[in-house]
């Protein structure tokens, strides 16, 4: 694909997002790389051009045009998309990535959306040699190779059961918040994408993978409040344990968000379940949108003193390994640095050959955890029996 205009592509560079992403891949890409931006409006593409400090080359297309797309999809080696939310607006893109034989990247968390494009596109993109990568922000990069990274040290021969703990403090933008509230409306319409797809798939021939279901209450690995993280971070999990054999014969993976105490974990619960009861409600749903308009996000400073740690504790055939991802603000500052050096390695690394509908870690794995690593994102093997509060 030499001949294309573009090696990446930046849909929705207009967006709060999407203009972290346009700083953040021009800032680092490799001086010979040719890069573009592209969305809806002209003027709006030219001004963050303009902010960058670099020649990048402007596509004016909107999401909701086949042609453009397919024209858009033709034009560049991999792209990148942060039009959300993705139920709504994103199957197109994806579909036109998986025609041209582009590399397509997004930062969803709706499942949905991710087992709806498997069904649609994922034999197209087989075909076509594109790589369809959902996923490639905080959700759900450090879980997808943290646990990665966890399994390589505990070896695949025998069964293997990890469970991750996310601590975190940061904020959300308002198409993070509209894409929250879409999911939780549709939380049937996922489960019937999510027994579809594994219908498709089928088993994995002598191997189980399992998405752990703990109670709530105190954690036993880090002593600290834990309750399951709704998000789409262990499905994206078990995508990789299906595809990667290395995962051993039988796979389990836990994913809780640690609490400061028993009230602060009532107090999440309640405010979880009520914005869940009202996304069932169009007019509810409707009301909560316009307190966090899209297009909107945290400001500077609030990204400069935000962060995240998550903490695994392993354990294969009675050996025991506890690892760590951490890095700062977690929604925004490092999910850029995350999906643009996703798209970088996607472009330009030597990478094992895959296609398809796949995750970070079938399809670039240690290579990208390595360039994570020298963007000042830390992944670490601690003593074993060190807790979830205390610092390795």
């Amino acid at each position: 694909m030499t001949d294309r205009e573009f090696d990446i592509v930046v849909l929705g560079a207009t967006g709060f997002t999407g203009r972290l992403i346009a700083e953040r891949l021009t800032s680092t890409a490799p001086p010979s790389a040719r890069l573009g931006l592209a969305g809806r409006s002209e003027a709006k593409l030219a001004e963050v051009a303009a902010s960058l400090g670099r020649e990048v080359g402007l596509v004016v297309v909107d999401a909701t045009d086949p042609v453009g797309l397919r024209q858009l999809a033709n034009s560049t080696r991999v792209l990148i998309t942060t039009v959300g939310p993705y139920t709504e607006h994103g199957d197109p893109v994806v579909g036109a990535c998986a025609a041209a034989g582009t590399d397509y990247l997004d930062l969803c968390g709706e499942s949905e959306f991710v087992d709806e494009t498997y069904l649609r596109h994922h034999e197209v993109a087989v075909g076509s040699g594109a790589r369809l990568v959902h996923a490639c922000g905080f959700d759900s990069i450090p879980h997808d190779l943290g646990v990665q990274f966890t399994v390589e040290q505990l070896g695949g021969d025998q069964p293997i059961d990890v469970r991750g703990h996310v601590r975190m403090s940061g904020t959300f933008s308002g198409g993070t918040f509209a894409s929250a509230l879409g999911a939780m409306s549709r939380m049937k319409q996922a489960k019937s994408a999510r027994t579809r797809r594994l219908a498709s798939e089928g088993p994995t021939p002598g191997r189980t993978i399992t998405i752990g279901s703990p109670r709530l209450g105190r954690s036993s690995d880090t002593g600290r409040w834990a309750l399951p993280m709704p998000t789409i971070d262990p499905q994206i999990v078990a995508d990789s344990a299906r595809a990667l054999p290395a995962y051993g014969p039988a796979f389990t993976y836990t994913h809780l968000l640690d609490a400061e105490s028993g009230l602060a974990l009532a107090g999440l619960l309640a405010g979880v379940g009520a914005v869940a009861g009202l996304a069932q409600i169009p007019p509810a749903r409707r009301a909560l949108s316009r307190r966090v308009p899209q297009g909107s996000g945290p400001s500077e400073d609030k990204r400069a003193s935000s962060w995240f740690r998550v903490r695994f504790f392993g354990e294969s055939a009675g050996r025991q390994v506890v690892t760590e991802v951490s890095g700062g603000d977690p929604g925004y500052s490092e999910t850029a640095k995350m999906i643009s050096e996703s798209a970088l390695c996607l472009a330009f690394d030597d990478l094992n050959p895959t296609s398809g509908q796949v995750t970070t870690a079938v399809a670039m794995g240690s290579v990208l955890r390595r360039r994570l690593e020298t963007s000042d994102i830390a992944f670490r093997v601690l003593p074993v029996g060190i807790r979830g509060g205390e610092v390795g």
